[in-house]
Parts: C-alpha cells; sequence; structure tokens
C-alpha cells in the first residue's frame, strides 16, 4: 500500500461509488428531471466577486442531507469535505456554512414548485395510487425553546427596556463621538428578522392582535343579547366575558325605572290627600335589591374565574425566537412547534402538506381536501397510460383511478361541516379507535346519542364490516410518511425560523420523503429515468 503513489490517470468521481449507489439516481432525477428554474432565478451571475454555486448542485446536496437527517449546515458544509456521496454530488466544489444557510433562507418561493416537481416525476413512474387517501396532523418542533415564551406584559417591558437600552446606548455614543454620521452606521435597509427587538415587537403585536379580536368578539356577543333582550326574547345568562357589564346595566336600567316611578307617585301624592306610610326608595326596592345582588353574583363569578384562570398558566404567550411557533400539545407534553398538515396517498406518497401554527386539526379538514383533489388531478395528469410505471421489468405498481375514491380521517377532524363539505367520500371517525372497534363488534356505544344528523350517519357507517374495514387503513396510510419523516429520516425539529421559512422547509422535507420512496420502492430506477427520456 503506497498513499503517496500519484494518480497516473484523471481518477473518474463517479467511480468513487458503486454504478448502484442511489447518489446517482438522486443526482440524475434533480438535475435532468427536476425543473429547478426557480432557485436558478435568484443564482448570482455577474457583478463583484465570484460567481456563485450552481443551484441544481446546492438543491442536491440538501436533499441528500435531509435524507440522511443532516440539517445543520456547519455538519453539512464537513461532511461536503469528507463524505464520498457529499463530494460526489458537490464535483469538487467545496460550499461553506454560510452558503447553504443563505440559500436555505432564500428559497421558500422555489420549495413549493420543487415539491409539485417531485410529484409529478412519481406520477411520471407509475406512483401516486389515490382510491383512499388520508389526512393527518402531526406536530413538528420549532427552532425555539418553550422557555421562550413570553407574555403580554412581560413583552411590554422587554420592550420598554430595549428602547431604555438604545436610548442609553445612542447618548453614550453621543457624548463619545459626538452628534450626527460617524461613517459607520448600519445601513437603513439591512433590517433583519432575527434581530431580537424586532422578533419581540412581532410577538407583541401578535397579542395585541388576538387580545383586541377576541374583545371585539365578546363585545359583538354582549351587543346581540342586548338586543335579544330588548325584543323581549328569552336570553338566559349573557355571555361569561361580559357578564358583570350586562349585570350593572340591568342594575342601572332598573334603578332608573325605580327613579322615575317614585317622581310620578309624588307628584300623584301633592295632589292629594295625604297617603299613610312612605314608598321604598331607590336601593330598598325589592327589583333593585335583587339587580343588585346579581351583580354582586357576576362579579364574584368573574373573580372565581380570574383566579382560575392564574392558577391554569400565565396566559397568551409569544415566543420571541420565533414568534410564529406556538405551544402545541402532544403524547409527552408540549412543545414548541408547529401543526403539519399532511394528505397522503395509497402508496404513502404526501401529495398535499402545509404547516400551521393551529393546534387543532379540525378547520383543515376541508382545506385539505380540496388541495388534495388539484394534486390528484395533477397526478392524473402525469400518469404514465395504463397506470403502470415505465420500468424496464413492466411490473405494474398500481396508480389507475380517475381521483380520489375515499378520504380517510381521525376523530379531531369530525364535524358535521367536515363530514357534508363538498368533495369525494369520506370516513371520519366519530370518537377512539377502540370504540369503533367495540362499536363494530355489537357492543353498547355509550356515545351513540351524541353528534348532529351527519355525526349519526357516520356511526352507523363506521359500524358495518365495509365501513370498519375501510378505516382500518387510516392508521398505516396516514401516520406511516410522520414516522418515516421523524423516526427514519430523524427529522423531528425544523431548522428555520418563522412560518414563512419553517413552512418552506417541511415542504422540501416531504418532497425529499416523495423521492426517497421512489427509491425505496423500485419505481425511480436508471431504467426507468431512461424509459422517461425517450
Amino acid at each position: 500500500m503506497d498513499r503517496d503513489q500519484a494518480f497516473l490517470f484523471p481518477p473518474d468521481m463517479r467511480e468513487w461509488l458503486p454504478a448502484g449507489h442511489p447518489v446517482h439516481l438522486v443526482i440524475t432525477a434533480v438535475e435532468d428531471y427536476l425543473d429547478t428554474s426557480a432557485f436558478h432565478a435568484g443564482r448570482k451571475t455577474g457583478g463583484a466577486g465570484t460567481a456563485g454555486y450552481d443551484p441544481d448542485m446546492l438543491v442536491t446536496v440538501l436533499v441528500w442531507a435531509y435524507a440522511h437527517g443532516i440539517t445543520s449546515s456547519r455538519r453539512i458544509e464537513e461532511l461536503c469535505r469528507t463524505d464520498v456521496a457529499f463530494r460526489l454530488i458537490c464535483a469538487g466544489n467545496l460550499p461553506d456554512h454560510s452558503t447553504f444557510a443563505r440559500f436555505r433562507s432564500d428559497f421558500p418561493d422555489a420549495t413549493a414548485a420543487f415539491f409539485t416537481g417531485v410529484l409529478v416525476l412519481c406520477a411520471r413512474l407509475g406512483m401516486g395510487r389515490l382510491g383512499t387517501v388520508a389526512l393527518d396532523g402531526t406536530k413538528i418542533a420549532a427552532s425555539a425553546s418553550k422557555a421562550a415564551n413570553r407574555t403580554e406584559k412581560r413583552l411590554r417591558e422587554l420592550a420598554e427596556e430595549a428602547v431604555a437600552a438604545h436610548a442609553a446606548a445612542d447618548a453614550a455614543e453621543d457624548e463619545l463621538y459626538g452628534e450626527g454620521r460617524r461613517g459607520d452606521e448600519v445601513p437603513p435597509d439591512a433590517w433583519s428578522p432575527r434581530r431580537r427587538g424586532e422578533r419581540i415587537a412581532a410577538a407583541l403585536a401578535q397579542l395585541e392582535a388576538e387580545r383586541e379580536a377576541a374583545e371585539a368578539e365578546q363585545q359583538a356577543k354582549a351587543e346581540g343579547f342586548r338586543e335579544r333582550q330588548r325584543a323581549g326574547q328569552r336570553t338566559g345568562r349573557g355571555p361569561a366575558a361580559a357578564e358583570v357589564a350586562l349585570a350593572e346595566e340591568n342594575l342601572a336600567r332598573v334603578r332608573a325605572a325605580r327613579v322615575a316611578q317614585l317622581a310620578g307617585l309624588a307628584e300623584r301624592y301633592a295632589a292629594g290627600p295625604p297617603r299613610r306610610g312612605q314608598p321604598a326608595g331607590v336601593d330598598d326596592y325589592c327589583r333593585v335589591r335583587e339587580a343588585a345582588a346579581k351583580v354582586e353574583a357576576a362579579r364574584e363569578r368573574e373573580a372565581q374565574r380570574q383566579a382560575a384562570a392564574e392558577a391554569a398558566g400565565p396566559g397568551p404567550v409569544r415566543n420571541i425566537t420565533d414568534p410564529d411557533s406556538r405551544l402545541m400539545p402532544t403524547r409527552n407534553g408540549f412543545i414548541q412547534g408547529y401543526n403539519a398538515q399532511n394528505m397522503t396517498s395509497e402508496d404513502e406518497l404526501v401529495i398535499a402538506t402545509e404547516l400551521t401554527d393551529d393546534p387543532v386539526d379540525c378547520g383543515w379538514f376541508e382545506p385539505m381536501l380540496g388541495r388534495a383533489q388539484d394534486a390528484a388531478a395533477l397526478i392524473e395528469a402525469h400518469r404514465p397510460a395504463g397506470g403502470a410505471g415505465p420500468d424496464l421489468a413492466g411490473q405494474d405498481h398500481g396508480g389507475s383511478g380517475t381521483g380520489i375514491g375515499l378520504a380517510l380521517a381521525d376523530a379531531g377532524y369530525c364535524s358535521e361541516a367536515n363530514l357534508t363539505c363538498p368533495g369525494p367520500d369520506r370516513l371520519i371517525a366519530v370518537g377512539k379507535r377502540r370504540d369503533l372497534e367495540q362499536a363494530a363488534r355489537g357492543h353498547d356505544d355509550a356515545a351513540g346519542g351524541q353528534g348532529g344528523e351527519a355525526v349519526q350517519a357516520m356511526r352507523e357507517r363506521l359500524k358495518t364490516a365495509d365501513g370498519i374495514t375501510a378505516y382500518r387503513q387510516r392508521g398505516h396510510i396516514a401516520e406511516t410518511p410522520h414516522g418515516h419523516i421523524k423516526h427514519n429520516m430523524g427529522i423531528r425539529q425544523l431548522s428555520m425560523r418563522g412560518k414563512t421559512r419553517a413552512s418552506a422547509e417541511w415542504k422540501f422535507i416531504c418532497a425529499v420523503h416523495n423521492l426517497f420512496k421512489a427509491l425505496t420502492t423500485g419505481h425511480l430506477t436508471s431504467q426507468a429515468l431512461a424509459a422517461l427520456a425517450r
């Protein structure tokens, strides 16, 4: 063995790995079969300095890195120098971590097209079985800590402290250097969302907007309650948030009515003979005492609600690291993150995805169903004739159909609106899986009377053999991609901050999942790509 022996012929980098290594297919797929023009649009092509790196190479590096659970820019830079697969992708180039970080931060607008391109490629390879699709949400951690959450009061204090610190720094610099420009000021257009002061301001603005919206909603409810009262309708107790104000308004009306009543009595007594005894005063009048008692009871209930809210927690909070992220409930407690909604095909392709800051799934069924139908039309438009992928063995991988046949979802999406909205046939659970199985076996259903007409019809349908058999596919179809992304790919936390960039990163992750699903299932082969090229 002689490590000092020089190469006698120029080396071929492609020979560093076997011909059947998947990295060759990934390189070919990205460079020749996926539309990366959106990434190229931001490429540096002239001006001072050296030309930018080839976007196709940077995209392929990131695809390979995310597929193996590597999201750190510094770690990717290291592997581009030491790992054979990464060096082969780079083709002798050695981008630094700043290059990858800037490239990722600039690609939110390009990622949607890349996700669509991967989906089209999978469809051309014969994937995308749409007979049954399933919707599921998964919580993904943000690049932020729960400890960075602050209440509105604390955010105001931090904002005031920041203003005071800036003023003190300006005064000290003016005293040291004199007033006016010194030539080393930061350009006015150099604003960055990473600045702590800007993040605090954004978080505070979000909390203020939500509080104002909640107050407006409560005011609207209170006004509706007053209108029903004026119309003489039975109203019962008013909205909890406005209960004290409504009780005080009622007390004022009763007192005013008693004052007017006493004034009328005084005029009548003055014109007639004296009467024995005196009428009850305003505060002693029975209706006034009753209304005053209701005010005190309302105030006591409001105090109890405030005490319960204080005991439950500090109230609404926002994260000063990533103000767009939210506290999300999981089986293992709360995480600071997002709620990703994925619609998955029978062969485990993510055909539609959306990263949300909503901890509740229910409101996303109809929007995701619409996006899934758009994706299904795209898949059908690019599906090969006969539904089989263009592999040389002629193996039929499925994928025939004319659209979504059945959509599945768990109980988190169950509502009358979701069961009756336009779209394909659907099965939405009306309870926990074990309760559905017991009801299908003929055991008593404790919740049999709950829900509206559509919920009751779905409950009866899931008791049938066909209904429960079809619903049993949901777990495998919907949850397998999430398990693959988190456990096999090792991605449990996003690295980009802010909803726009985090959404782009999640969509890129789903595109990588789809591309490697085509690899592992034997759809993406050199023969299949050659057949597509013909």
